[in-house]
């Protein structure tokens, strides 16, 4: 059985859409929980008649968090199925997406985690995702560590990896899922389905990656604190802390430089020195 998890918040229209999304799937072996991160009483789907009356349904209410990790973790402690599978409030699925990616897991069952291409929506506009050249599958860690490859409305991942990983860190507001996939892909193959069964979508809603115009400084976050842990020194492949050092040091420094441009003087100060730190390290070796 798969476990599908929707995290929402004040969005009740477009978790209908998705929530149809997921129940028009050509796969009918899964369970669904709807978990609602505090919506205000009128967007609230605990409201009878909100939501379709299928038993496959189940719904989580918790306190306001504003933290998609921790909503996200909930929702997998609650989960029974064999797999997880996750989709954002404002996206869809293709009808075909979980029967697609269960019968690659088939294939390979040395498979932990299966993600797909997406179709990118911006209003009414299908965007091109041309100039995107990176790889999906296999040991894909260095072009996870520049930014996010892997959408998490794409993903089905085994729930027992997932959990034994530690799920989505819980205190990023924003680069949740960019954190979490570096240290899946640091010592982890990744398999992917290079067709659309995905559509992500951006509308006049609020979103939590512009509410603060970029996401840089929390995937920055992320990253600095798995290098500090030496993370990747002891729980993922050769070569990996290094990488993800020099990794660090190169984000660090675009912000710092980003951020001097904009007057925040302390602000930049405080990211060269960190990228300080680790361009040391590395003339020392």
């Amino acid at each position: 059985m798969i476990s599908v998890i929707i995290p929402v918040f004040n969005r009740l229209h477009l978790l209908q859409e998705a929530v149809s999304s997921v129940l028009e799937q050509d796969y009918e072996e899964f369970e669904l929980i709807v978990v609602d991160d505090g919506s205000d009483m009128e967007f609230c789907p605990l409201q009878e008649g909100l939501l379709p009356d299928d038993p496959r349904i189940q719904i989580l209410k918790l306190p306001h968090s504003g933290l998609p990790g921790l909503v996200r973790n909930r929702g997998a402690s609650a989960a029974r199925g064999e797999y997880l599978a996750f989709l954002d409030s404002d996206d869809l699925w293709l009808r075909g997406k979980l029967s697609a990616q269960l019968d690659l897991f088939r294939k390979n069952p040395e498979a932990d985690l299966v993600h797909t291409r997406e179709i990118w929506q911006r209003g009414h506009k299908i965007v091109s995702q041309k100039g995107m050249h990176h790889k999906h599958s296999g040991y894909i860690f260095p072009d996870a560590l520049e930014k996010c490859i892997i959408g998490p409305s794409t993903v089905i991942v085994r729930r027992e990896k997932f959990l034994a990983l530690g799920g989505f860190r819980e205190d990023l507001e924003i680069a949740e899922d960019y954190e979490l996939w570096l240290r899946w892909t640091a010592s982890l193959p990744v398999f992917y389905i290079d067709e659309p069964q995905v559509v992500k979508r951006a509308g006049v809603w609020e979103q939590l990656s512009e509410k603060y115009g970029q996401i840089e400084k929390f995937r920055i976050a992320g990253l600095v604190d798995l290098v500090e842990q030496e993370w990747f020194q002891c729980n993922a492949l050769c070569g990996t802390q290094k990488q993800a050092e020099k990794e660090l040091v190169r984000k660090c420094r675009i912000y710092a430089n980003g951020a001097e441009k904009r007057g925040r003087h302390d602000e930049a100060t405080a990211y060269v020195r960190i990228a300080e730190k680790y361009s040391m390290l590395h003339q020392q070796e």
